[in-house]
């Protein structure tokens, strides 16, 4: 796993890791934020996806979620307004489990920009999109 290749955290930084169990994807995390003083907040409850404040985040991580979701779209949209301007929203499910142009075009419809499926966690598909600064729903 080599996810410290896809972020570059800041002292004060706020990662959210919403997952079903606990990884070694938790720990990488873990490690990497402590070196600079950055937070990682861990939720096995996938509810916790609608109780999301505004700007709370600027990373929101989902692994082994998304496709469990009930209710995707209100979770996309809460988890856009949860994020920083600039911020990331990262889906990690198991290898060809997504269909890879439909998450993108439903990241698309959600305002997050340029959706792209990064190869670096082996055996999982990582699709990351970006929460831009005065587009699409503001905020």
């Amino acid at each position: 796993m080599h996810i410290r290749e896809l972020f570059r955290p800041r002292p004060g930084n706020r990662y959210l890791l919403v997952c079903k169990q606990m990884s070694r994807l938790k720990d990488e995390l873990e490690s990497m934020l402590d070196e600079v003083e950055a937070e990682l907040i861990v939720s096995l409850d996938e509810q916790q996806l609608l109780r999301l404040k505004p700007r709370e985040y600027d990373v929101v991580l989902l692994q082994d979620v998304f496709l469990t979701l009930d209710d995707k779209q209100r979770a996309l949209k809460t988890i856009y307004t949860s994020l920083a301007n600039a911020g990331y929203i990262v889906l990690l499910e198991k290898k060809g489990a997504l269909v890879l142009e439909d998450t993108y075009e439903l990241l698309q419809h959600h305002e997050f920009r340029s959706p792209n499926n990064i190869d670096i966690v082996g055996g999982y598909d990582l699709i990351i999109g970006k929460k831009m600064h005065m587009w699409g729903a503001g905020l």
